[in-house]
């Protein structure tokens, strides 16, 4: 639920988009009741904001005519969204002018933001990750952001409550690596303090986040980006499926990417020339098998399926009704 700094800033906005607000629809846009809204509206003209009660059947409250408000006046929330979008354009790979542009409104944001928002959103950017796979991103929880930012930033222990995709609610102590954001979802990735295992959570599942005392040290190894990737590759599905297959890894990849499949090279058998021969190693997990055989089908390289049975029989069948349709006249 919004705080009411929040909700006093909402109405400054609405009332600074021109006309006469009656009182039931501020209320209806906020999401409290009448007298809330005129206690508001006090706190307003107790910042000098020059709000006019207009009477009659169709009064209610509007910004004294000439009146203009401060340049720029974000929550947490506007802030948090305007910067990661910023950010978010940056990694799409934008033109030399429109990065200058994405900098310097950046700097302009941060100039006017209070100093307490500019330093959480300052800290979240250090803790945030891209991986290679950009998207429309989900909005995350802005105060959940934020908090595991700081943690992250100061190796501080998180508490988070947390509901897994069965349902399942549990209550974690996270000590988190990092953020990242993938494929249109953002995640946490950090030690389980009482399994004593690495983790990866998705951020629109935790429904609460606390900072808790102590501190921990920062694993060496692979970046949270990677992190993330690898987890999501290994994580526990319906089907294990061990391939090997004959090509480049961007060949692979280009069908098999690292959130879908872990690769490693396979040693050649008796008789197979190493410069010449290199097949790979690819392992996956998937809830269901029928979308792989045309992947395998495109990949257009040779392919040995290791388990599951299951697999060979979905990509024979294709091949059957690939080979019935090229004989049809």
């Amino acid at each position: 639920m919004p705080r009411p700094t929040a909700r006093v800033l909402t109405l400054m906005e609405l009332l600074q988009s021109g006309g006469t607000r009656t009182v039931a629809e501020l209320a209806d846009r906020l999401g409290v009741e009448g007298r809330t809204v005129r206690r508001y509206v006090t706190q307003l003209l107790d910042m000098d904001v020059p709000v006019e009660s207009v009477r009659g059947r169709y009064g209610g409250y509007r910004i004294a005519p000439g009146y203009r408000l401060p340049p720029l006046m974000l929550s947490d929330d506007e802030a948090l969204a305007v910067l990661l979008g910023l950010v978010a354009g940056r990694r799409a790979g934008l033109t030399t002018t429109q990065h200058t542009a994405n900098e310097t409104a950046s700097a302009k944001i941060r100039r006017v933001l209070p100093k307490h928002i500019a330093h959480r959103l300052d800290t979240l950017l250090e803790a945030l990750a891209f991986t290679d796979q950009p998207g429309e991103f989900d909005t995350p929880d802005a105060e959940v952001l934020l908090t595991i930012a700081d943690a992250v930033r100061h190796c501080r222990p998180v508490s988070i409550r947390y509901t897994d995709h069965d349902g399942r609610h549990s209550e974690r102590t996270l000590h988190a690596y990092g953020i990242v954001a993938h494929a249109g979802r953002w995640y946490v990735t950090g030690k389980d303090a009482k399994i004593g295992e690495d983790r990866t959570f998705r951020l629109d599942r935790i429904a609460d986040a606390r900072t808790l005392p102590g501190s921990f040290e920062a694993p060496v190894g692979p970046g949270p980006a990677q992190r993330v990737l690898s987890a999501l590759a290994t994580a526990e599905y319906r089907h294990e499926v061990t391939l090997r297959i004959h090509g480049t890894v961007g060949q692979i990849r280009a069908r098999l990417p690292a959130s879908v499949a872990s690769l490693e090279q396979h040693e050649p058998v008796a008789g197979e020339d190493r410069a010449t021969e290199r097949w790979l190693r690819v392992e996956l997990r998937a809830e269901r098998l029928d979308w792989l055989p045309p992947v395998l089908a495109s990949l257009d390289r040779p392919f040995v399926i290791e388990r599951p049975d299951e697999l060979r029989d979905l990509v024979t069948a294709l091949a059957d009704r690939l080979t019935s349709y090229a004989h049809q006249a």
